[in-house]
C-alpha cells in the first residue's frame, strides 16, 4: 500500500470540499488511511492548511474513560474501598489527554490551542473562532444548548468524518439534545469547589452505543446531501451541519419514538 503524504491528504480534503475559511468538527482514525507520513501531526497539518488561516479545526478532547465516578450506582458514603477508588479519580485540567484518537491528541500538543472545560466532555480547538467556540461549556448538557456544539451550528460548522462512521459523530448527540424524550444519562465527576474536592452530578444525553447515530447517518446521505472521498485507504465524508442537524433531530425523534413503542404515521 502507497504511503500516504500531506500532499495527497491535502488534495483530499480539497476534493472532498473543504475550503479556506471552513470551520471543521473532525472526528477521525488515522490508521484508516493506511500508512501516513509523519501520522496524525501531517493529518492536523493537512486539515490546517486546507482551512488556512481564516479557518478552524475543532476536534473532541473527551475524558470521560478516566474522569468518572468507578461506583456510579453507589450512593452511600462510608465504604472504604468505593470512596479509596473515587480517590485515585484524578481532576482535569487544560493538559489532561484524551482517548478519542491520534489527531485530538496532536491537537492537545499544538501551543495555541484552546479547550473547553468540561471535566468530561471538552472540546479542543485551532484556528480563528478557536476562542469564540471553547470560551464556555455547561456541566449540565455539555453538547447540548450554550455549549460549544450550538455555537458550531451558529457557526455553519461542517462535520469531517475521516475513516470512521457516525456512531463516531459527536454532534449527533447535540441534535437529539433538541428531541423531547431524549435518552439521558447522569455525569458524576470530581471537582475543585473553593479548594475542596467535590463529587459533582449533571444530567446529559444518554449514549447511542451504535443504535440510532448509524442509521441517521445512512437515512441523510440517501438525501443526496454527503461529499465523500477516499482518501488513502480511509472512507471520508463532508456535511454540513445546519442541515444535517435539523434532519437528525427530526430522525432521531422518530426513532426514539418507534423504540417508545408509538410508530410516526
Amino acid at each position: 500500500m502507497a504511503r500516504v503524504s500531506f500532499d495527497l491528504l491535502h488534495r483530499g480534503f480539497r476534493a472532498l470540499g473543504v475550503t479556506e475559511g471552513a470551520t471543521l468538527v473532525v472526528h477521525s482514525s488515522v490508521s484508516a488511511f493506511g500508512q501516513v507520513d509523519g501520522g496524525a501531526v501531517t493529518v492536523l497539518r493537512a486539515l490546517r492548511a486546507a482551512v488556512g488561516q481564516s479557518g478552524t479545526v475543532v476536534v473532541p478532547a473527551f475524558t470521560g474513560d478516566v474522569i468518572a465516578d468507578p461506583h456510579p450506582g453507589c450512593r452511600t458514603a462510608g465504604d472504604p474501598e468505593v470512596e479509596a477508588a473515587r480517590a485515585r479519580v484524578p481532576l482535569f485540567h487544560d493538559a489532561f489527554p484524551t482517548a478519542m484518537g491520534a489527531v485530538p491528541t496532536a491537537v492537545l500538543a499544538e501551543p495555541e490551542r484552546l479547550r473547553s472545560r468540561h471535566p468530561q466532555a471538552s472540546v479542543a480547538a485551532l484556528g480563528a473562532a478557536a476562542e469564540y467556540i471553547t470560551e464556555h461549556q455547561p456541566f449540565a448538557y455539555a453538547l447540548g444548548p450554550d455549549s460549544p456544539f450550538s455555537r458550531l451550528y451558529e457557526l455553519k460548522a461542517q462535520i469531517l468524518l475521516l475513516g470512521v462512521g457516525h456512531n463516531r459523530n459527536s454532534f449527533l448527540h447535540h441534535a437529539e439534545s433538541m428531541v423531547p424524550g431524549h435518552r439521558t444519562k447522569l455525569r458524576r465527576f470530581p471537582y475543585l469547589v473553593e479548594g475542596q474536592r467535590v463529587w459533582l452530578e449533571a444530567p446529559d444525553v444518554g449514549d447511542d452505543n451504535d443504535t440510532h447515530f448509524p442509521r441517521v447517518g445512512t437515512d441523510w446521505a440517501d438525501q443526496g446531501q454527503v461529499s465523500r472521498q477516499v482518501i488513502g485507504a480511509a472512507r471520508c465524508e463532508l456535511v454540513d451541519a445546519v442541515p444535517f442537524i435539523e434532519f437528525a433531530r427530526k430522525r432521531l425523534a422518530e426513532l426514539l419514538c418507534e423504540v417508545a413503542g408509538h410508530p410516526r404515521k
